[in-house]
Parts: C-alpha cells; sequence; structure tokens
C-alpha cells in the first residue's frame, strides 16, 4: 500500500507525504467499488489499513471487525466469507478495519510490549468515521457487527456509544465480561499472543463492569439486535463434502473437537444475554442453530442479519 502513495495522495485533498495528520494518508483502488485506505490514528500513532466497499454517493457505513487475529494473519472477513461479492450490490458503505489482534477492540489502560499501544475504540468510534465519511459519502446512520472476539467488542462500543449505531451484529460471541467465566475468556485471548491482559482494562478496573454487554443490555434499547450462537454440536458444516471442509477428515475432526468445545461456551455466554434482553424486554433477532465456531456459519450470519441492518439503516 505504501508504495502507492505517491499516486493516491491527490486523491485527498489537503493531505500530504510529509505531515499526514490524522486521517487518510492512502486509497488505492482495488476495482468495482472496493478500495484499501490508510487510516492514521493518532490515538495509537500508527496507520491502519482499512477495506472500504462503497457505493458513490451518500449511504450508510457498517462497520465489520475481525475475529481474534484482527484479518493480519488471513482472518479477514474479505478472505473468509463472500462478503466483498456479497455487498457488492448493497446500498451501503462497508468499512473492516485490519488490526487489532487479541485487542478486544477496546481502548487499553496501557500499551502492551506485544501488541503495542490499542486505542481501538477511540480508533472506531471518532477517528475512522471521521476520516472517511466526506471521500466516501457517510449519510450518518451506523451499523456494527463482529465475530467471536469481536462480536463482545460490537455490542461493547453499541452501549459505549449511544445513538452512534442504529444495528449491532455479535456473531458467535462470549457477551460477557464481569464475571468470572467471561473474564477467563477475554484474557485467554491476548494471553494467546504473549501479551499481558492486565495492560487492557487491568486486573479489576471498572473498565470490566462499563464493557459488559449484559450488565449494560438496558443500553441496547433502540438499536436492533442480530445475535448468533452454535450449540458446538455438528451442524450443516460439518461435513466431508462442505466446500470449508473439501473431504480433509483431519480438517473435520479438529472443527468438531476444538470449534465444538468453543461453541458450546460461546452459546452459554450469549444466552445470558438473549435472556437479559428478553427480561427487559427488548427486542432482538436471535439465532440458535446446531453448529461450531467456523467462518461458515458467519458468512450465513452476514447474509442473514442483512435484512436487520438494512431496515435499520433505513435502506
Amino acid at each position: 500500500m505504501a508504495a502507492a502513495l505517491g499516486a493516491a495522495i491527490a486523491l485527498v485533498p489537503g493531505v500530504s507525504t510529509a505531515d499526514p495528520g490524522p486521517g487518510i494518508v492512502d486509497v488505492r483502488a482495488l476495482g468495482g467499488r472496493q478500495f484499501e485506505v490508510s487510516v492514521y490514528s493518532p490515538a495509537m500513532n500508527r496507520t491502519v489499513p482499512v477495506w472500504v466497499s462503497s457505493p458513490g454517493g451518500s449511504a450508510p457505513a457498517l462497520y465489520l471487525l475481525n475475529a481474534i487475529d484482527g484479518g493480519e494473519a488471513g482472518g479477514a472477513w474479505t478472505q473468509r466469507t463472500d462478503a466483498a461479492r456479497f455487498f457488492a450490490d448493497k446500498p451501503v458503505n462497508v468499512i473492516q478495519p485490519i488490526g487489532g489482534r487479541a485487542s478486544l477492540y477496546a481502548d487499553w489502560a496501557a500499551d502492551d510490549p506485544v501488541l503495542g499501544r490499542n486505542k481501538w475504540s477511540t480508533f472506531l468510534t471518532e477517528e475512522l468515521p471521521a476520516a472517511l465519511s466526506d471521500r466516501f459519502g457517510f449519510n450518518g446512520a451506523n451499523a456494527i457487527a463482529g465475530t467471536s472476539m469481536s462480536a463482545t467488542s460490537a455490542l461493547a462500543l453499541a452501549i459505549n456509544s449511544p445513538g452512534r449505531y442504529r444495528a449491532a451484529g455479535s456473531f458467535s460471541g462470549c457477551p460477557r465480561t464481569d464475571d468470572a467465566l467471561a473474564r477467563a475468556v477475554v484474557r485467554s485471548q491476548p494471553r494467546l499472543f504473549g501479551a499481558n491482559p492486565d495492560n487492557m482494562w487491568g486486573p479489576a478496573d471498572p473498565a470490566w463492569v462499563a464493557n459488559d454487554p449484559v450488565v449494560n443490555a438496558e443500553r441496547l434499547r433502540g438499536v436492533a439486535l442480530y445475535i448468533s450462537a452454535g450449540n458446538g454440536r455438528p451442524g450443516v458444516h460439518e461435513a466431508l463434502t462442505d466446500p470449508s471442509i473439501g473431504g480433509d477428515l483431519a480438517r473435520l475432526t479438529d472443527r468438531m473437537a476444538v470449534g465444538g468445545a468453543m461453541e458450546s461456551v460461546v452459546n452459554d455466554c450469549t444466552r445470558s444475554l438473549t435472556d437479559r434482553l428478553a427480561a427487559l424486554g427488548i427486542a432482538a433477532t436471535t439465532v440458535y442453530r446446531d453448529g461450531t465456531h467456523a467462518w461458515p456459519y458467519w458468512q450465513d450470519d452476514l447474509h442473514d442479519s442483512w435484512p436487520v441492518f438494512a431496515a435499520a439503516l433505513g435502506v
């Protein structure tokens, strides 16, 4: 992306290679309605690559957050699903940041020796929309969705930014942070990359409560919600003939064992949220199914949630 900086910079008035400042640093057309955009984050003092699918003109924005690797190691929506093709004819700007592995897309209390400075909440709610809005014609209507790790993030961003998102999607996430099981799940994610989870919200910071979608479920009132989870048992995509398995018995066995165990935990977490929403009388589209913790189900969720998002966004 950096190699194209000189050519692309002309597309962005007021930005120079000497002093990019906050905002767009580079735009590279990928063909059709797709772009790679480099956005500088003052909060993190880094440039974040962002995939954008834009219909042109004035349109709402849907932010898609990646799973635990932040899309940095091949686990991006655009690599693991048909997201680019699916949204190619939809009247919505789709924005997928690449980065934020194991960060929960949160603002961390301290820099981490492995993950660096994480101020993803600030980036996603303030810096990124401001940088992209004029260039891609955002009309002010927003939705956000995440899967696995970022399912919790999407809901946490919604509860902590009231009025910003008209819709939010949680696909196979553990939407809790303020209990022993949930904290163990959250803390395990930075540890997978050798990072220190205490640098996120400390060992017992009030942020653990503030970012819990179950505890703060009332703040989701008025947000169109799509919430899904499997039960860990084999579903429609646990078959040798499924394209994601490709006849590989070892892959199928691993998915059923590892992905099944993970999704059973997800199911318990998700039911805590949907039960809480029901008790509060907050409407939500909920999907419980046979299935494991795997991308084919999240592609299904992306398709199935679109009518919920489209209605909330007014398209």
